[in-house]
């Protein structure tokens, strides 16, 4: 009995020792580091400001501030000057007025930031806006300064690195300093789109969602299609625009339904009941906000039927 117990402990030993040498090995081919070459884009030929405008341009969600779109790009303003980016949260009915500037910040880009946000803020009332500086190095002075008008303008310091790992470069945006929230001209975001524009920018799953709910219009108001926007889709009928209810398709499998209602204690109860995630009333365009899944279609299909068929009842009349 002892000799066999002997034999069982020195097998265990020897496979013991086989997986500690074959970990050792696994840790030294893990241990192959490359150190990150930091680049001045300032001073950079290819990977200038243009190109990192872009980059925000393809994926605004690089800078961290959420499921953001791009609403413009050099957006001429009164001033004479031009806004680097524009971009919206269609949850929030949120613009971000955005300036880009590389190397360390100075005075001129500060107030340049300032005075794009509030020109934009007096021409559209009805958003909220937040003033965005995006600099490579926001120095501890100006962080100070710009922290000044925090709570008063509502300002977001991000800090952007480009690392160098043999011939790949990578962005790396860093908040620095976030806002303090201070206690639509829906029409004019009606530039077309194709399907083409949308399969790039949606999931397939949000999309034939989108095509599940124009499918509810349908069964009480023949002939609705989807109309194609660049930041929604509406609904129209012989050509003609009838947004009683907007569709925003996201990049995960749900998307955001707006139905057109005035507020009402049966609305929101009717809601409540359902269970449906549901986001803030929009007061400025008198709409409910809805997060749709597929699942929540399926569950909740008449609920979300009825309400989209008073929201066209109103519209109609």
């Amino acid at each position: 009995m002892i000799r066999t117990i002997l034999k069982l402990l020195k097998c265990g030993n020897e496979r013991i020792g086989r997986e500690e040498q074959t970990y050792s090995n696994s840790a030294r081919q893990m241990e192959k580091y490359l150190k990150p070459e930091v680049v001045s884009l300032k001073d950079h030929s290819t990977f200038n400001e243009k190109w990192v405008q872009q980059k925000i341009s393809d994926d605004p969600s690089l800078l961290g501030l959420g499921e953001l779109v791009l609403k413009d790009s050099e957006r001429l303003q009164q001033s004479g000057g031009r806004l680097d980016l524009l971009l919206t949260d269609p949850e929030s009915n949120r613009r971000y007025e955005v300036e880009l500037q590389l190397g360390k910040t100075d005075e001129s880009h500060v107030i340049r930031t300032i005075e794009y946000w509030d020109t934009e803020r007096k021409r559209y009332p009805q958003y909220e806006h937040c003033a965005v500086i995006v600099a490579e190095d926001i120095t501890s002075r100006f962080l100070n300064v710009i922290s000044l008008f925090n709570g008063y303008i509502p300002i977001i310091a991000i800090q952007v690195k480009a690392l160098k790992v043999g011939d790949n470069i990578s962005l790396f945006f860093t908040k620095v300093l976030d806002e303090l929230t201070l206690g639509t001209d829906a029409e004019d975001e009606s530039e077309p789109a194709d399907a083409k524009y949308w399969d790039a920018k949606a999931s397939k799953e949000s999309l034939t969602l989108a095509d599940a709910v124009i499918t509810l219009v349908s069964e009480f108001a023949p002939g609705y299609r989807l109309k194609l926007n660049k930041h929604y889709l509406g609904v129209a009928k012989d050509g003609i625009a009838q947004n009683f209810i907007v569709i925003h398709p996201r990049k995960n499998a749900t998307l955001l339904l707006n139905v057109r209602l005035e507020a009402s204690d049966e609305i929101q109860n009717k809601l409540n009941d359902s269970g449906l995630e549901m986001l803030s009333y929009d007061r400025q365009w008198k709409q409910y906000r809805i997060r749709l899944t597929r699942e929540d279609l399926e569950a909740n299909r008449a609920v979300i039927k009825e309400l989209i068929q008073m929201a066209f009842d109103k519209y109609m009349n």
